[in-house]
C-alpha cells in the first residue's frame, strides 16, 4: 500500500522534553483520598521490599484501614488553597522554568511536572509530551540524592510507559545531584538567608533528611553515603557544623539513624534551648517537612524543654532553587536543545 502526501499521518515539529517528577501526593485531604494515595506508594516493590503474597494482606488488612485517617488530619494542617504544597510547589518549579526556557529555547523545549504516585500522572504527561511533537524527553526526578525507592521507581515508571509506546522517544534521565556545586550553593545561600531572618541565633542546626530501612544501605544503596556527603559539603560552605538526623520512620524494621524526633528531645534535654532544622534532601516542602517537622517535631522540641525552633523551608520555587534546576536541567540537555 502506498500514500500520498494528503494519507499520511501528520508528523509533527521535533521538539524536546523536560519532566520534572515529585514523590506525589493525596488530591485531597481526606482519608478516602489518602487511601487511593497509599494505596498506590505502598503497592510499589520499590518501596516496600517485601514479598507481595506477604505485604497486601497487611496493606489492606491493617494499614490502609488505620493510616489514612491519621495522615488525612496531618495534611489538614498544611493544606493550601492550591491543594497540597507539594503539588503546588512542584508546579510553580515547573512553570519557572517553563519561563526561562522559552526565553532561551523558544517553542523547541517544552516543560511540564508529573508525580510518581498520583496527579499528574507520569504516563499521562509523557503521553501528551509525545502529542506535542517530543522526540526527546529528560526524566528529572527531583531527588537530590539518589535512592532506589525514589529515583529507580520514576525510571521504573518512565521506562513502562515507553513499553506501551510503537513509537518512543529517546529518553535521558536527571542523575542525583546531592553533591553538584550549583545545589550546594543554592543551599547555602537559601539557608544563610534564612538564618539571618530568625530572632535567635541557634545553638545548634539539624539537617534532617528522610530516612531508609537500614537493610537499604547494607544491600549497597547510596542514598546514606550520598546524605552524608550533601552534609559535609554544605556544613563546609555554611562554616557551621551540622547534625545529621533521619526522619520519617514507618513500620518495626531498623532504620538510618539517628532518628529526626529523638533528636529533638535530646537536643533540648542537652541544655540546646535554641535550634533551627533544614531538609535539604527535599526540593520541594511537604507533609513531612511543614507537619512532621515544622509542628510535630517543634512540639517534640518544646515539650522537651527547648525555647525556640524554626524549620527553614526547602528551596521550593525559590531564586535560588530555580537557578539551580536551571543550571542542572541545562547542563543535561546539552546536544539535545539550542538556544534560538
Amino acid at each position: 500500500m502506498t500514500y500520498n502526501d494528503a494519507q499520511h499521518p501528520p508528523v509533527l515539529r521535533p521538539r524536546t522534553g523536560v519532566l520534572l517528577v515529585n514523590l506525589g501526593t493525596p488530591d485531597a485531604p481526606t482519608a478516602s483520598a489518602v487511601r487511593r494515595y497509599l494505596a498506590e506508594f505502598l503497592s510499589d516493590p520499590r518501596v516496600i521490599e517485601i514479598p507481595r503474597v506477604l505485604w497486601q494482606p497487611i496493606l489492606h488488612g491493617i494499614i490502609l484501614r488505620v493510616r489514612p485517617k491519621k495522615s488525612a488530619h496531618a495534611y489538614q494542617q498544611v493544606w493550601t488553597d492550591d491543594g497540597s504544597p507539594l503539588a503546588a510547589i512542584t508546579r510553580a518549579q515547573a512553570r519557572a522554568i517553563a519561563a526561562r526556557f522559552a526565553d532561551r529555547f523558544g517553542e523547541d523545549v517544552i516543560v511540564d511536572h508529573a508525580m510518581r504516585y498520583g496527579q499528574p500522572a507520569m504516563k499521562d504527561r509523557i503521553a501528551a509530551m509525545m502529542a506535542a511533537g517530543c522526540d526527546r524527553i529528560l526524566i528529572a526526578p527531583l531527588y537530590p540524592q539518589y535512592c532506589a525507592a525514589t529515583t529507580a521507581s520514576v525510571a521504573d515508571l518512565a521506562f513502562a510507559s515507553l513499553g506501551a509506546m510503537r513509537w518512543q522517544p529517546a529518553i535521558r534521565t536527571l542523575p542525583s545531584y546531592h553533591d553538584h556545586p550549583a545545589y550546594i550553593e543554592a543551599l547555602r545561600a537559601s539557608i544563610e538567608a534564612g538564618l539571618d531572618g530568625l530572632d535567635f541565633v541557634p545553638d545548634a542546626i539539624v539537617a534532617s533528611f528522610h530516612g531508609m530501612p537500614r537493610r537499604t544501605l547494607d544491600l549497597g544503596d547510596p542514598y546514606h553515603c550520598q546524605c552524608r556527603k550533601t552534609a559535609r559539603l554544605l556544613s563546609e560552605a555554611l562554616s557551621r557544623e551540622l547534625i545529621v538526623t533521619f526522619q520519617s520512620r514507618f513500620g518495626k524494621a531498623k532504620w538510618l539513624e539517628p532518628a529526626t524526633d529523638r533528636t529533638l528531645a535530646e537536643l533540648a534535654q542537652s541544655g540546646k534551648r535554641r535550634i533551627a532544622v533544614i531538609a535539604p534532601g527535599f526540593s520541594a516542602d511537604c507533609l513531612e517537612t511543614l507537619e512532621e517537622v515544622g509542628i510535630r517535631g517543634r512540639n517534640d522540641f518544646i515539650a522537651a524543654g527547648g525555647e525556640a525552633f524554626a524549620y527553614i523551608p526547602a528551596l521550593n520555587d525559590s531564586a535560588a532553587g530555580i537557578k539551580m534546576l536551571d543550571i542542572l536541567l541545562s547542563q543535561q540537555l546539552e546536544g539535545w536543545a539550542k538556544p534560538a
